[in-house]
């Protein structure tokens, strides 16, 4: 007989409560991680938001023009001013509008000294023409005028001179655009060396002579043969002075005003011959630099301009330095650019 197994009775029934609670925590670590996902996706792409702009700004900052550094002025690099005018009225007027009341004066009279040797100064001045200059300001000295640019109505054309110191002239002298001097030179001139004319009979001063720029001591020589006929008259004016009158001929009178000293030997009466140095220059009288006046006269006190007198010619720089002047009139030409005629 077999024994007694136990009875094991029937399987035990399983719950419907541990697969429900296992798929809702799966279902919910799902969601639950869902939810993670999207909330750290917002705040990326809120911390991302937030910091374009800061980027933005940094990105303006460095990419923020620079500031040009402002033109350099040529004509002040050069140690220049410019003035350019239309003139409508006196000379002075308009330069005083142009440079200044402080130095207009003073740049009309030295601006004159160029302009006399094409027009009459003021008559031949119109209303219209126009004028360029390049100048430099010097403390108690007149300016230093480096070119001038004129268009003459009269003449129906324009001028320029340059200021330029050729290789082995002791003097700066001014030149046009082809080389030859502005200015004329006498034959038989009362001297040989200056630095400027700086007053002609044609320049609007009612000045009675020719007053030649030079250094005291220049030698001063009797440009035609004559007899003296006076000596330091009018001190208080005139200085040291001498006045020699033409032997045969026409018999002019040549007075030599402001020499630094007459010898004591020269008396009336002392002869001269062409040529013959008769004294220096000076600056005495009433003068106010270094200079000679050299004026002519009629026995019947006629005033007699010397650059009708005496012949006259223009010098030409030298081929060696030719080559040098055309680069600087180039230089100056680009100072002076554009003229007001143009504008």
């Amino acid at each position: 007989m077999r024994p007694n197994l136990p009875t094991l009775g029937a399987p035990p029934k399983r719950s419907p409560f541990g697969p429900v609670v296992a798929v809702s925590l799966i279902l919910g670590g799902a969601a639950g991680g869902v939810w993670w996902w999207k909330q750290r996706m917002a705040s990326a792409t809120q911390e991302t938001a937030q910091a374009a702009p800061e980027a933005a700004d940094a990105g303006a900052v460095a990419a923020a023009p620079v500031a040009p550094p402002a033109p350099v002025d040529p004509v002040k690099a050069a140690g220049m001013e410019r003035a350019s005018v239309r003139i409508d009225g006196p000379l002075e007027t308009a330069l005083n509008a142009a440079a200044g009341p402080d130095i207009g004066p003073a740049l009309a009279q030295v601006v004159t000294r160029t302009l006399v040797w094409w027009v009459e100064v003021p008559g031949e001045i119109l209303r219209g023409d126009t004028l360029d200059v390049l100048y430099q300001r010097r403390e108690n000295e007149e300016p230093l005028v480096h070119a001038v640019r004129f268009t003459s109505g009269k003449l129906g054309k324009t001028m320029s001179a340059y200021r330029y110191q050729a290789e082995g002239e002791a003097n700066a002298r001014y030149y046009l655009p082809g080389g030859d001097e502005l200015e004329l030179r006498l034959e038989k001139s009362p001297i040989d060396d200056y630095e400027q004319v700086t007053s002609l009979l044609r320049d609007g001063r009612r000045h009675k002579g020719v007053d030649f720029r030079t250094p005291v001591g220049t030698p001063i020589k009797a440009p035609f043969s004559g007899v003296v006929k006076r000596k330091n008259w009018n001190f208080g004016s005139n200085g040291n002075c001498l006045e020699l009158v033409e032997t045969g001929g026409r018999g002019r009178r040549a007075l030599f005003l402001h020499l630094d000293a007459v010898d004591k030997s020269i008396k009336p009466g002392t002869r001269f011959s062409t040529g013959q140095v008769i004294g220096a220059s000076g600056n005495t009288g009433r003068s106010f630099a270094p200079h000679l006046h050299y004026q002519l006269m009629t026995q019947d006190d006629r005033v007699l301009d010397p650059f009708d007198q005496h012949k006259t010619y223009r010098r030409s720089l030298s081929t060696a330095n030719k080559a040098l002047f055309e680069n600087e009139v180039r230089r100056l030409d680009g100072l002076l650019g554009t003229s007001v005629a143009g504008k």
